[in-house]
């Protein structure tokens, strides 16, 4: 399909941003997943010694069975919707599909023990959560992390760079730029790890999770430590105690962390935004870039307003995930699988935000200048500083003082230092308050990380 014709602008206009997430999230990826369970399990099955009826495979014989979802093709793919057409059902469709291709392969195997005593549910939980963390481990945290890594940089560059704080979008005690930003650094990286440690359930115990067809076939074996062994060799915790859906309370907890992601994100590119207005961040021009269609001035901060729009979106679908999914009705309904569908939407808008956050950190430029004119124009700001010192010196009423000499209005130096001079205090207290500058009220502003 030409990208022109697209429904979905991941799939038309950002495509190439986020192509990589086709091989974790596509239609494709899906059956491919199905696939690699539903044969892990095959194998796993004969290595079962109280299952007489399979006698554990050979070397190469595992081998041979793992190359149908290791080179699982978009052809193999297709062939399992073909004969979806006839079943409609998209499981039973991959068992036909594994059991023909061991036809085809000649391999004398009992093929009636692909999906044997499994409800589909046994292999769709396991597929999409699998789906969910090999999509979040191999394509969104490493561009997380870069993000991460680039704020960090810039935020040790610029930490004893004053700035003009705003409370309430009203001036207020100096900070530094580094420091504003590394706070950013320290509310990522706490998500990022817990992201990262995440792990998510998954569930193998049969139509009503109780393992019901496997005990009545095979009641010698120990079905709950298979289950675990299983579940935990494909990088899962297995949830022993389940209706036949997976609760998805794991994965739930994974979008929600996600979102919170986004939500730190969104906090940061409106920030910035504010930053560009303010004219203390400017943006590198581009050589053949229009800005506006009628005034050729303008270089728009569109980088992070695209971030902000994306993060927007992905959040609507991660909001919707984590409280719809742990929703069933008594043992299951297919709503859940229908939803699931979708979870590498929210990935792939979040993926793009953060493609287009580095875009915008590369174009970013600091105007020294501007953040020291803000500061030299905001004297009242050293309010808390002299009404702090004066109580310490034991003044009356020094807040009331200070409240009544700049509230609500503009002060200069000379303002400022008159007052310093008629104040009743140590020449100790009066010397460093008159010393003390917009600029040098920080505090620890640049030791805090």
């Amino acid at each position: 399909m030409d990208d022109l014709n697209a429904l979905s602008p991941l799939d038309g206009r950002y495509h190439n941003k986020v192509a990589d997430l086709s091989k974790y999230f596509s239609e494709s990826a899906l059956i491919k997943y199905r696939v690699k369970i539903e044969i892990e399990y095959f194998i796993a099955l004969s290595i079962e010694l109280k299952i007489k009826q399979l006698p554990e495979f050979s070397l190469k014989t595992k081998k041979v069975l793992r190359q149908i979802y290791e080179n699982f093709s978009l052809e193999d793919a297709r062939c399992v919707k073909e004969t979806e057409k006839t079943t409609n059902h998209d499981v039973k469709a991959v068992e036909y599909f594994i059991k023909e291709k061991i036809k085809k392969l000649k391999l004398k195997l009992n093929s009636e023990f692909v999906h044997f005593a499994l409800t589909s549910e046994d292999i769709n939980n396991l597929a999409f959560s699998l789906m969910w963390q090999e999509g979040l481990k191999m394509a969104y945290l490493p561009k997380l992390k870069q993000v991460v890594s680039i704020l960090n940089n810039f935020s040790k560059k610029y930490r004893s760079t004053p700035l003009l704080a705003l409370t309430h979008g009203q001036s207020a005690t100096p900070t530094t730029l580094g420091k504003e930003i590394a706070v950013f650094v320290n509310r990522l990286y706490r998500q990022e790890k817990q992201l990262s440690s995440h792990k998510l359930l998954g569930k193998l115990n049969g139509a009503t999770g109780t393992y019901s067809a496997q005990i009545i076939s095979y009641p010698q074996v120990n079905w709950p430590n298979f289950s675990k062994k299983f579940v935990n060799g494909l990088g899962l915790d297995l949830n022993s105690l389940t209706t036949q859906v997976e609760n998805h309370d794991s994965l739930a907890e994974s979008y929600h962390n996600l979102e919170r992601v986004n939500n730190i994100l969104l906090d940061f590119t409106r920030d910035v935004w504010l930053y560009v207005m303010r004219g203390v961040l400017g943006q590198i021009k581009k050589e053949g870039e229009v800005g506006s269609s009628t005034m050729p001035h303008k270089i728009n901060p569109i980088n992070f307003e695209n971030a902000e729009g994306n993060l927007g979106l992905a959040n609507a679908y991660l909001t919707h995930l984590a409280s719809k999914l742990p929703v069933s009705r008594l043992q299951r309904d297919l709503s859940d699988s229908t939803v699931l569908r979708n979870q590498g939407i929210p990935l792939g808008h979040s993926l793009l935000a953060l493609e287009n956050i580095l875009n915008g950190l590369s174009r970013l430029t600091i105007n020294e200048n501007k953040i020291n004119e803000e500061l030299e124009n905001n004297w009242e700001i050293l309010a808390e500083a002299v009404q702090i010192i004066m109580r310490r010196e034991g003044v009356d009423k020094p807040y009331e003082k200070l409240k009544e000499l700049t509230r609500g209005q503009k002060i200069i130096k000379t303002d400022l230092h008159k007052f310093i001079n008629k104040l009743d205090i140590s020449k100790e207290a009066k010397k460093d308050l008159l010393k003390l500058t917009p600029q040098k009220y920080i505090g620890l502003a640049n030791k805090l990380f």
